[in-house]
């Protein structure tokens, strides 16, 4: 059956059996199969996991995955004018419903060129367009984001902020500060202090200010008991799972929890985006350690909102990646001959044997790396290191471990890869749904953004509408006189003036601060403000 997006979805065998029981009877009673009322939806994306990645996870786990019980449909992750997408416009995909441009965060594209794409209307290249997750705010709703990434990577960007470019990262993260998001937990710290940023403010300052209750550690993530909390729990990105320090850096499973916990209280519902940032890493360095690593506490995050899920019996719970990354396989040239006789100890054992991903490796290596095959052997069980790839891993640059490492232990493990960089296949869709309302077949990135908002009852064109009014032309058709800097937008009219601070969601009329219920946006054009800044203008 087709649903109003053109989604194919289905009833759960329980509902079918009720409907049938309910005609026979001729009726009398409610009818069993009406839909569950949805008021909660939870996204889990894995960045750049692709299909083997998860066969692979779960061989190394010896037991099948949280995921696997949930798969329903395959999903097209192209951009809109590339067929292999960055994760800035395949998250926006699954944020706002629109396909973009490699680096666009949470706008328009500027041209759309994949087959099937319509062309962009004159005047809305770049326009930022609202996600999921602002929609959700303006219906009552809280919200929030995780990442093991920092926090203003392309993905929880998506999400949160607007900018065609996802390398502003002091445009993404002042828009986060002030875009009214619940709760958001995951890396990327130093990006918030007054050092780090050009415009030279303190972030952490004013997000405390924001009414968060700002922590920095496991223990202060469980003990907090306030309803807007913030957690930057390292200066960039988190550390595989594989590595991570418990006293210093909680899991994305409780993370997850934590978040479910305080978003549930409300009771209008929540909308909650969570990302396992870094398989998209490892892919990049063609490093199986780590991928297996963050899959498996990817999973274990999923089975937390899963878990939820099913005894609320009112949460959607999705989970999907945003595009393929690596090209990994299981099975190499080393098997091109034997592939059907290579036993599984030959790809999983060598894998068991590594205690660190690569970046972990790397922290044990002394200052002039004369210890490689001390370390090789006591970290990642290889005693037989050639020359070349000695010498690979005493020139790795720093930072960058995981890329010399990956290959060599790939090689043992009969892994294949294609590219250190995406990839544009299909992926896995993975859902859950109390009334069995579930997307299945091979649907587009922008379906998915669709199946959410139906169920949840919102419409992001209107929001977009209310949000996102371009200012100099609203302000003037006032009479209002409009100036604007990349700080500060001022609007005069008679003895009224108005200042609109770029990228936050105050307005000050006549010296009265006010809150506005979206963030002011600069998308490098033109400026954007919501509709609620335009009406203090008479």
């Amino acid at each position: 059956m087709l649903n109003c997006w053109g989604i194919h979805t289905k009833k759960s065998v329980a509902a079918l059996i009720a409907t049938m029981m309910l005609a026979v009877s001729g009726g009398t009673a409610m009818a069993a199969e009406k839909d569950t009322p949805i008021k909660n939806v939870i996204i889990l994306i894995p960045d750049g996991m692709a299909n083997d990645a998860t066969a692979l996870a779960r061989w190394y786990k010896g037991s099948s995955l949280t995921l696997d019980s949930m798969a329903s449909g395959m999903v097209r992750t192209h951009s809109a004018d590339a067929p292999i997408a960055d994760s800035a416009p395949a998250g926006t995909a699954f944020a706002t419903g629109y396909k973009s441009h490699t680096g666009y965060v949470g706008v328009l594209p500027d041209e759309a060129t994949m087959p099937g794409q319509q062309p962009i209307t004159a005047g809305d290249a770049k326009k930022p367009v609202a996600s999921i997750l602002e929609a959700s705010k303006l219906a009552g709703k809280s919200t929030g984001i995780i990442a093991t990434s920092e926090i203003m990577h392309a993905t929880p960007a998506d999400f949160t902020a607007h900018y065609p470019d996802r390398k502003n990262y002091d445009a993404l993260s002042m828009q986060q500060a002030y875009n009214g998001v619940d709760v958001v937990l995951g890396g990327g710290g130093k990006f918030l202090e007054t050092a780090e940023r050009k415009d030279g403010q303190d972030l952490i300052a004013q997000i405390k200010d924001q009414g968060y209750d700002f922590v920095t550690t496991p223990e202060g993530l469980k003990n907090s008991t306030s309803s807007k909390l913030w957690g930057s729990f390292a200066p960039e990105a988190l550390a595989y799972d594989l590595d991570r320090d418990a006293s210093k850096e909680p899991s994305l499973a409780e993370m997850t929890s934590k978040a479910i916990d305080i978003l549930s209280k409300n009771d209008k519902g929540f909308f909650l985006m969570v990302e396992g940032s870094k398989v998209d890493w490892a892919a990049h360095a063609n490093d199986p350690t780590g991928i297996i690593s963050d899959v498996l506490s990817f999973d274990d995050a999923v089975k937390v909102a899963l878990d939820y899920a099913k005894q609320n019996q009112n949460t959607v719970v999705v989970a999907v990646t945003d595009h393929g990354n690596g090209g990994l396989t299981i099975g190499s040239s080393n098997t091109t001959s034997n592939y059907d006789k290579t036993p599984l100890a030959s790809f999983i054992d060598p894998l068991k044997k590594a205690k660190l991903t690569g970046e972990g490796l790397e922290t044990k290596l002394n200052a002039d790396r004369s210890n490689i095959k001390d370390v090789l052997s006591a970290y990642f069980g290889i005693t037989d290191l050639t020359d070349e790839e000695v010498k690979t891993i005493k020139e790795a640059k720093e930072g960058s471990m995981n890329y010399a490492v990956g290959p060599i232990i790939s090689k043992r493990a009969n892994i294949g890869w294609t590219t250190g960089g995406h990839t544009g296949g299909d992926v896995v869709l993975y859902t859950y749904a109390p009334n069995g309302d579930r997307p299945s077949g091979v649907i587009d990135n922008t379906d998915v953004n669709k199946y959410m908002t139906r169920v949840l009852g919102l419409n992001l064109d209107t929001v977009s509408k209310q949000l996102f009014v371009p200012a100099k032309t609203a302000f003037e058709a006032k009479g209002a006189k409009f100036t604007a800097d990349t700080k500060v937008i001022t609007v005069t009219k008679g003895s009224n003036k108005l200042e609109l601070p770029v990228y936050k969601n105050v307005a000050t009329l006549n010296g009265k601060h006010s809150t506005l219920n979206g963030v002011v946006v600069f998308n490098g054009v033109d400026y954007f403000v919501p509709q609620q800044a335009i009406d203090l203008i008479q």
